[in-house]
């Protein structure tokens, strides 16, 4: 790259005081060298645009080279850019109605509905793909596996994989209850979280002042915390154990859930793999109890 001017400089100090509270949280009061400032100017002004961009075009938008957006990433605690660029994404779409969400240009002229719900699910999953520690979510299934009991808070629709999870690890012995209701119910319920416990909290899109309390109060009472989220906010990430990225950006006007969904079925099948032989012998106790009570019509049995 050419070398810049002093006033090149100091145009990119000025932009740098400019940056979104987010990237500011992440520098953590680091100086971050002349190009990386042009990298977190430009995510700052062409938010958009950048959430789009391959690591080749956001370079070139910034005037650096590859290996310069790759470290800025990494200075900004992510593993890379496709990682930095999806938290861009949620932030973007985040601040958006969802009528203003419906929109945004999602490049699928000519298809329906249908179709352009595939291609964007696909498209989250081989995102997740390159954002998935298969390590993590190891120790996320020992967190619940070690836990005396999991609360599982989710808003609105976004609790579904958080019912998922729930029911599932329920199958297989462990005590993981989704709770549903806010306002004191919700308080009473993590007030009974302690050092032994685990909070686990589906964060998508936008969520409620009273489901970060809770995380707060969890995290006080030393309960460990996992949060599944397609962004990371500066309130909760330095209380979670775990923060688990996903991109959840939809087709039409709502979030996707596919990327959780496929994040829990994760997350459950190492819970199974911390002891197979248990989770296998609880699993079969639970049939039998829904085979004793008839809960199931037998094969071949007709309707009345």
């Amino acid at each position: 790259m050419t070398g810049m001017s002093p006033g090149d400089d100091e145009a990119d100090r000025a932009r740098e005081q400019e940056l979104p509270g987010w990237l500011t949280a992440r520098l953590d009061d680091r100086r971050p060298a002349a190009g990386a400032r042009r990298v977190l100017s430009v995510i700052s002004a062409q938010p958009r645009q950048m959430s789009y961009a391959s690591t080749s075009s956001a370079a070139a938008e910034a005037a650096v080279n590859v290996a310069t957006v790759v470290r800025t990433a990494q200075q900004l605690g992510f593993s890379g850019w496709p990682a930095l660029r999806a938290e861009i994404r949620s932030r973007y779409l985040s601040g958006l109605s969802a009528s203003e969400v419906l929109s945004e240009h999602h490049d699928d002229a000519g298809h329906g509905p249908a179709w352009s719900t595939l291609r964007r699910d696909l498209h989250n999953l081989q995102e997740l793909a390159w954002l998935l520690d298969e390590e993590q979510v190891q120790r996320v299934a020992r967190s619940i596996h070690a836990a005396a009991r999991t609360l599982v808070l989710g808003s609105g629709s976004f609790a579904a994989p958080g019912l998922q999870l729930a029911h599932l690890a329920q199958t297989i012995g462990h005590d993981v209850r989704l709770h549903r209701l806010g306002g004191t119910a919700l308080f009473n319920a993590v007030s009974l979280l302690g050092p032994d416990d685990c909070l686990v909290v589906f964060q998508l899109w936008r969520t409620p002042h009273e489901i970060l309390h809770a995380v707060q109060v969890a995290a006080a009472a030393g309960a460990s915390v996992v949060l599944v989220s397609d962004q990371v906010h500066e309130g909760v990430r330095e209380l979670a154990d775990e923060l688990v990225t996903m991109p959840g950006e939809g087709a039409s006007m709502f979030p996707s859930l596919a990327a959780a969904t496929t994040l829990v079925q994760a997350v459950l099948a190492a819970l199974v793999a911390c002891d197979p032989d248990a989770a296998a012998a609880w699993s079969d106790g639970v049939e039998q109890l829904w085979s004793r009570y008839g809960l199931f019509p037998d094969s071949g049995e007709r309707l009345q």
